[in-house]
């Protein structure tokens, strides 16, 4: 089973050079934003708590401030380190805690396929029955919306706008904001996991 170890400090002195983190395969679709808002689909080849190797058709600057949405990792964002024909590698900027948290879900993406484990939705994805909603940003606007499957950490809508990645909003009476386009509308990640109390307007 793989464990994911940072280097030891006395590694790190030995070998200046070397990243601080063994990165992980774990090729993950997602979606990337760059310092001009322009959006792009990638595909995460390889991740570490400390940096990410991404296939995309984007061609952002050496040093370039990079924000992307990968599929069971969610929002990370970094500086881009190394430009390659084909993508490009970002240093992360993360916290001691997100970088922990990080190589948790590395791990948990290393060994899935070795031990057998299910693809990881977080929670269940419900069909809701009042499908029939408004999203609302933080500047008032409000658009009506249809959700299209709900979970107790998301949902997906059909809606004819697109905020940017990472847009605050709320759902009905829950917040949350945007990580993904997809061809009807968006998906959104909820601030925190709701109740299903909190659900049953809409089941």
């Amino acid at each position: 089973m793989y464990s994911f170890q940072q280097a030891s400090p006395a590694t790190r002195a030995a070998q200046p050079d070397q990243r601080n983190f063994q990165r992980v395969s774990v090729n993950l679709p997602g979606r990337l934003m760059l310092a001009s808002h322009d959006e792009f689909d990638c595909t995460a080849l390889d991740m570490s708590p400390g940096d990410a190797s991404f296939v995309c058709s984007a061609r952002p600057r050496m040093g370039e401030r990079i924000i992307a949405y990968i599929d069971h990792v969610g929002r990370i964002e970094g500086s881009v380190a190394i430009l390659r024909e084909d993508g490009f590698v970002i240093q992360l900027n993360a916290t001691d805690r997100k970088r922990e948290k990080l190589a948790a879900q590395l791990t948990w993406i290393a060994n899935r396929h070795e031990l057998g484990l299910p693809e990881d939705r977080r929670h269940d994805r419900l069909t809701p029955r009042n499908t029939r909603t408004d999203l609302t940003l933080d500047d008032g606007r409000r658009y009506p919306c249809r959700i299209i499957d709900l979970s107790l950490s998301g949902a997906a809508v059909d809606i004819d706008v697109r905020p940017a990645l990472g847009t605050p909003v709320q759902l009905g009476n829950m917040k949350g904001r945007v990580v993904r386009h997809f061809q009807e509308g968006v998906a959104i990640e909820f601030s925190s996991v709701q109740s299903r109390e909190a659900l049953t307007a809409f089941l």
